[in-house]
């Protein structure tokens, strides 16, 4: 059998040469079968193993289907928007039709997922920065599909639809990340920030008094008021913010999987507020009600300035 780093090498070949198209190859696949051990060492069972190496690559075409889908509805100029909870918490015609995609594709694909689903879950925003989608700030929305065993966040896939939208009429649209955890993050360029700048990335829709106090107690030298989870990722990971600092309840499990595998896979760290590691299995609780605080480096420095009276305030 090649070796690791040969399979690593190949498999990335393939990956960068397709300028993001999906390559489902037996150089990739077995490069998956190979570090799965070491990814879920609980995962014994050949069958076991086999599915989540299927899920990963299938949820990276599925993922891009979506993102053509989100295209679509914005070019056909009927969003279909409605209120779900309230003004600023909406549902497009884009959500609608991209979760429908993303579920049917999945229950095709994997008719027994329920059934593993005591230890397997797959978490899925069809529409991740839906109020941004609406106002035309494009660039703040992804599609997320996130896959969690026994908890844990493991592998992970952001399509991000509008990529390159502001670079002019020629250029192509889109781009997919996808990360495992114990092999790597791929679809972008790892970036930091330069040392000694604190540039915070937040919410532009959910603010409040919990957040703004947070966000002012790290200390930045700028605020990015953004859309998005996985768009708040992917500046960490691109380094255009050193910290993503959200001290409120509102984000959710499927805004969060994803984008955590990718940080993680690079060597970052997404916990809540207090800095318990986030759970993901079937039964938890949806909303990340403890806030957020993820960083590619430096996560003691941040963590450690988060007031006493937020960790007070937010239950996890």
């Amino acid at each position: 059998m090649p070796s690791i780093s040969r399979l690593i090498d190949s498999a990335k070949a393939r990956y960068w040469t397709q300028r993001g198209t999906w390559v489902y190859d037996n150089a990739l696949l077995l490069l998956l079968k190979c570090l799965w051990s070491n990814v879920v060492p609980e995962c014994t069972m050949a069958s076991s193993n086999t599915v989540l190496m299927r899920l990963v690559a299938s949820a990276y075409s599925i993922a891009q289907k979506a993102g053509m889908i989100v295209r679509r509805v914005i070019a056909e100029g009927d969003l279909g928007i409605v209120e779900k909870t309230c003004a600023t918490d909406l549902q497009t015609k884009a959500d609608r039709l991209a979760q429908m995609s993303i579920c049917s594709s999945l229950a095709r694909k994997f008719p027994k997922l329920t059934i593993i689903g005591e230890e397997l879950v797959v978490w899925v925003d069809p529409l991740d920065g839906t109020k941004e989608y609406t106002e035309g700030l494009l660039d703040n929305v992804t599609v997320l599909i996130g896959i969690a065993y026994e908890g844990k966040a493991i592998a992970g896939v952001i399509n991000q639809p509008y990529y390159n939208y502001e670079a002019g009429p020629d250029a192509v649209l889109g781009r997919t990340i996808w990360g495992v955890l114990g092999l790597g993050a791929f679809g972008f360029q790892l970036k930091e920030v330069p040392a000694g700048k604190h540039i915070i990335t937040t919410t532009r829709s959910h603010s409040n008094k919990l957040v703004t106090d947070c966000v002012a107690a790290m200390n930045p030298d700028a605020v990015l008021r953004v859309g998005g989870a996985g768009n708040k990722i992917i500046q960490l990971i691109e380094g255009k913010a050193s910290a993503y600092v959200f001290a409120s309840p509102g984000c959710k499990k499927w805004d969060t999987c994803a984008p955590e595998v990718i940080l993680h896979a690079v060597g970052g760290k997404l916990t809540d507020i207090h800095g318990n590691v986030l759970q993901y299995h079937k039964d938890v609780k949806h909303m990340n009600s403890a806030g957020v605080l993820a960083t590619l480096r430096n996560y003691d420095y941040y963590a450690s300035r988060v007031p006493e009276s937020i960790k007070n305030a937010l239950v996890p």
